[in-house]
């Protein structure tokens, strides 16, 4: 596994949780490592939230006071995002603000892979789980607003804002200092993270970190992560879930849910539960979530 650290035009740290690499090489937008997880030197990440940090790289928007600090975690789904944000946060008196835009929504908690509440060891947790999915799609711009007011209470309360998810055009809408919902942030010719890091400069004081795991490796661990799920009752939910379902279009977000529409035929349609139907939506989860692994990468790619 490795983590990319980008000073984002701001701060950025080798966080102490980390080996430092044998080489750090300056004058460049990301440092890369292989590292191993362990806790040591935990004050490094206090230093940065503190005003006290390593500058890595490129110039921040000055004349800004009171900057809000936030660690940013990206990365494609099955990567580890929930578990590192909640590592961070115990270590270090985080919150999580969760960026996935599905698990933005209540219901389907197996289906949508939300970190189950045992494993948040205590973290407070906010957008995990807390919109009405009846209500509507979130857009990137109502999440901008949302994101900022938790952000806001976690630092007057003095700890460290901790954003994790993979919905990569959600954490454009947050970071960018003037957003503008009509511009595709991943068109390569947008190239909008060159502008926020050269001119426009980021909304917050970041400390982003990208984990990666090689793609073979990746497939694989999703594959078996969908039979645990599975394993976990995922399929009884989706049941529980189209029975209560009304109309088709009642859910435009939670609906987009990996899953659902894979197990829509298998519960709606006349004759549709047979065996050759569950495989084939099972087959169908595993290759859609690769997919969407592939994707997220290459999004991250064209933000970097």
């Amino acid at each position: 596994m490795r983590i990319l650290l980008n000073g984002g035009g701001s701060r950025a740290i080798l966080l102490p949780h980390l080996q430092r690499p044998p080489v750090l090489v300056k004058q460049q937008r990301a440092v890369t490592t292989t590292v191993e997880l362990r806790p040591q030197r935990s004050h490094h990440l206090h230093d940065w939230y503190c005003g006290n940090g390593y500058s890595v790289s490129g110039s921040h928007g000055q004349g800004k006071e009171e900057e809000q600090r936030v660690v940013v975690i990206m990365g494609a789904t099955g990567t580890g995002k929930s578990k590192l944000s909640v590592d961070l946060s115990v270590m270090f008196s985080g919150e999580v603000v969760n960026s996935d835009k599905i698990q933005v929504y209540r219901g389907l908690d197996i289906t949508t892979n939300k970190i189950p509440v045992v494993e948040r060891r205590g973290v407070p947790h906010h957008l995990l789980g807390e919109l009405d999915p009846a209500a509507g799609e979130l857009p990137p711009v109502g999440f901008r607003a949302l994101a900022e007011r938790a952000i806001g209470d976690i630092s007057a309360r003095r700890r460290i804002p901790v954003l994790a998810g993979g919905s990569n055009s959600f954490i454009h809408a947050l970071l960018s200092d003037r957003y503008d919902p009509r511009r595709d942030p991943f068109c390569p010719a947008a190239a909008w993270w060159r502008r926020v890091t050269e001119g426009e400069g980021l909304r917050h004081r970041c400390c982003l970190l990208w984990v990666h795991v090689e793609a073979a490796v990746l497939a694989e661990h999703l594959d078996r992560r969908v039979d645990e799920m599975v394993g976990e009752g995922m399929v009884e939910e989706l049941e529980r879930y189209f029975a209560a379902e009304g109309k088709a279009e009642r859910h435009p977000g939670l609906g987009k849910a990996i899953g659902v529409p894979e197990f829509r035929g298998y519960f709606t349609s006349r004759g549709g539960r047979t065996a050759a139907a569950y495989e084939a939506a099972v087959a169908a989860i595993k290759s859609n979530t690769r997919r969407l692994a592939e994707e997220q990468v290459r999004k991250i790619q064209r933000l970097a």
